[in-house]
């Protein structure tokens, strides 16, 4: 019988798979007494066990050391959660993998803001979203024949995924959310109550109400984390300044409202009115209001297409781009060049298709009715890579060009979307 001692922290859903997978194998193992996590695991003994110093790690009777929790799951189980043939096995690695893949990348970036542990960002929450819903629907359709994932017993399967899923039921699937997924809900909530389950997790209590990002919550945890200090910056003394030089006014600097040019320097814009859009505003509406239902409807209502105008961008290039992570690095370097152009532009650059596959594409609104780049030679290093047209913000099928790249979301003429990047 396999036997030895578990490392990890309490309510770590990870070391939940192979707890559960003990239980059903009826092999008992020992957690670790005294660990810390951010402690322990950086201990010289701990490293020298397990490099990357990551929990759960399982070291068993005989000294041997396992990590990853799907691995340390399959050592702790049984025939049964295996898989009794190859077929069985390659179906439940199949599952594993779905959860670890498809539904808890998106789980952590949807609910750990909301517990504080990561930043919130508004773009990453909806995609997360939005993801959940097609690994739930998938699941969904799959479990409307099936009791269980692979035959008609629990396996390994089964514990992975409804582990995987702990934190979104927990936290954010509120009932509103998960009304529709009623295959996937009896499927989870038939192995919360076994036994089993319950003996490491406990009663199992589902989301009333779905949690939000708590800046607040946020701030004070990181606060402790660094020992509830925060970095006081030595006061400076006020230089002296001659007598005939007028003293330059900070605030006149970082005023982001204040677009006059600096001393000496031209202001590219200066030829166009500035209107009443207000570009400040609307990115805030953007970065922490649902872009559909309130930030699309603030930018048309407000849009003036007399002092701004529309744009639609391609990369010119695609057949040499490689890895997508490049790709990504190609358009934030184009972002840094093109800083000072923020006051006055917003854009929405989007990555289809996958490695050694993918191309770019964009749309971009900003005050003045020509092409941005041209008004100043600090900001022409990238723009004649890309295909420029400008857009007729009249048309439906601006409109929808906007709603899809802004929202990232749509068919976006078949192009199969991976990623984007926002400049605002």
């Amino acid at each position: 019988m396999a036997t030895g001692t578990l490392y990890t922290f309490p309510d770590n859903f990870r070391a939940f798979k192979a707890q559960i997978a003990a239980e059903y194998s009826l092999t008992t193992i020992k957690l670790a007494s005294g660990f810390k996590f951010g402690e322990t695991n950086q201990t010289a003994d701990f490293l020298s066990k397990f490099p990357l110093g990551k929990v759960p790690a399982f070291v068993t009777a005989g000294g041997d050391c396992i990590f990853e929790s799907n691995a340390i799951a399959h050592y702790l189980g049984n025939t049964q959660l295996r898989g009794k043939n190859d077929k069985d096995a390659s179906f439940i690695l199949q599952w594993i993998n779905f959860g670890d893949n498809e539904i808890l990348p998106a789980s952590c970036t949807w609910v750990y803001p909301c517990l504080g542990i990561i930043q919130y960002n508004k773009q990453e929450t909806e995609r997360a979203k939005g993801q959940v819903k097609k690994a739930l629907t998938v699941l969904n359709d799959y479990l409307l024949t099936r009791t269980y994932l692979v035959g008609e017993r629990i396996t390994q399967a089964d514990i992975s995924v409804a582990c995987n899923l702990l934190s979104l039921y927990k936290y954010v699937l509120d009932p509103k959310f998960r009304e529709s997924f009623t295959n996937v809900n009896r499927w989870f909530t038939t192995l919360v109550n076994q036994p089993q389950f319950k003996k490491v997790i406990g009663d199992f209590k589902f989301c009333e109400k779905m949690a939000e990002f708590d800046a607040k919550k946020y701030q004070e945890l990181h606060g402790k984390a660094d020992g509830g200090k925060k970095e006081k910056k030595p006061a400076e003394k006020p230089k002296q300044q001659p007598k005939k030089e007028k003293p330059k006014k900070k605030e006149e600097d970082d005023d982001e409202d204040n677009d006059a040019p600096k001393e000496n320097d031209k202001d590219p814009f200066a030829p166009f009115p500035r209107g009443n859009f207000n570009m400040d505003e609307f990115k805030r509406e953007y970065s922490n209001k649902d872009t559909l239902t309130v930030a699309l409807p603030y930018f048309w209502k407000n849009f003036e297409k007399d002092n701004y105008s529309l744009w639609y961008c391609e990369y010119k290039y695609n057949s040499e781009l490689s890895k997508v992570f490049m790709t990504c690095n190609l358009i934030g370097g184009f972002f840094q060049r093109v800083e000072k152009l923020r006051k006055n532009a917003f854009g929405s650059m989007c990555i289809f298709g996958e490695d050694n596959n993918n191309s770019i594409s964009g749309v971009w609104f900003w005050r003045g009715p020509e092409l941005a780049f041209e008004l100043s030679p600090d900001w022409q290093t990238d723009y004649e890579s890309y295909e420029w047209k400008k857009l007729d913000p009249t048309t439906a099928e601006t409109k929808k060009l906007v709603q899809e790249y802004w929202n990232w979301e749509g068919e976006f003429d078949g192009k199969k979307f991976n990623q984007g990047k926002i400049f605002k």
